[in-house]
């Protein structure tokens, strides 16, 4: 079985996201303390994740091989391939969302400011409040515009001012001026692209460190796309933005790094993005992005 054929994340039922985002509140099991005793960006390693030899296995299905890639902290790092190359199954390693996956099997290490994010001790449901995702469909539970921003810090106990919050999330997530006065509203009355801006606030809300993205604007209309892409810059100066996009154009406008994966599940080529579009250094990188093949 590919990767593309796995159950989708963004189907998982509320329920299981509020046993996701509940959790042990435990910090001990969080990676808080590991990192900020143990990985602190050394000056060195301007990473703020790394993977060494991850390999993913579907069942008896080799998806990943041997994937090694350093991400930069607070810049946008692209993820771009043809389908059923892996991109999205490397994706879900960074939050462990393959541990949703019965028949998932990960191997190597992956690191998020110097602490294995696979270690023994870390808590996945933690590790998951650090590092947010947004799916590639719009997926706003069924609750007002406030309750699906302000979710995340419920079922956290998160201190702090939820109004402000709520409001400062949407702003960051182009939204605040479109639903300001009917935050009392269902989120599913939104059209598809405030419902993916939606979605964003909603993970930002409590503050991770990174955040991926699947596919966020596949789903959207050219307008909606632009907002999203116009948006991902602007979060990147206050985290680390991970995207996988089919669509090689809105990687080119809005990355800072490409990881190029091709069929097999391999990491071809990973450079900075201009140079990947326009002096890679593997054929079948050129081949790819030229539309020979893909």
């Amino acid at each position: 079985m590919s990767q593309e054929n796995m159950p989708p994340n963004e189907e998982t039922s509320e329920k299981q996201r509020e046993d996701e985002s509940s959790g042990s509140m435990n910090d001990e099991m969080l990676i808080e303390t590991e990192v900020d005793s143990e990985g602190a960006r050394r000056a060195d390693t301007p990473a703020i994740i790394e993977s060494k030899d991850i390999e993913v296995w579907y069942g008896d299905d080799q998806a990943l091989r041997g994937i090694d890639i350093e991400i930069p902290e607070n810049r946008v790092t692209a993820m771009i391939g043809p389908s059923g190359c892996g991109k999205s199954t490397f994706l879900r390693c960074i939050n462990r969302m393959n541990d949703l996956i019965d028949a998932a099997h990960v191997e190597g290490e992956l690191t998020l400011r110097g602490k294995n994010v696979y270690d023994g001790d870390v808590d996945p449901v933690a590790l998951r409040r650090r590092v947010g995702m947004v799916f590639q469909k719009p997926n706003p539970f069924p609750k007002s515009i406030y309750d699906n921003v302000a979710y995340g810090l419920n079922i956290q106990n998160k201190d702090g001012d939820y109004d402000e919050i709520v409001e400062q999330s949407l702003k960051r997530a182009a939204l605040w001026d479109e639903v300001k006065d009917r935050l009392d509203e269902s989120g599913l009355e939104l059209s598809g692209g405030q419902q993916q801006r939606l979605c964003i606030a909603r993970a930002i809300a409590p503050d991770p460190e990174v955040l991926l993205m699947d596919e966020p604007a596949s789903a959207l209309d050219p307008v909606a796309t632009s907002q999203i892409e116009d948006l991902i810059a602007e979060l990147a100066e206050d985290y680390t933005v991970v995207i996988v996009t089919h669509n090689m154009q809105q990687a080119a406008r809005i990355s800072d790094k490409t990881a190029v994966f091709l069929t097999g599940g391999e990491l071809v080529e990973f450079d900075d993005t201009q140079k990947i579009f326009e002096n890679p250094e593997h054929e079948r990188v050129e081949d790819y992005i030229t539309g020979k093949f893909g």
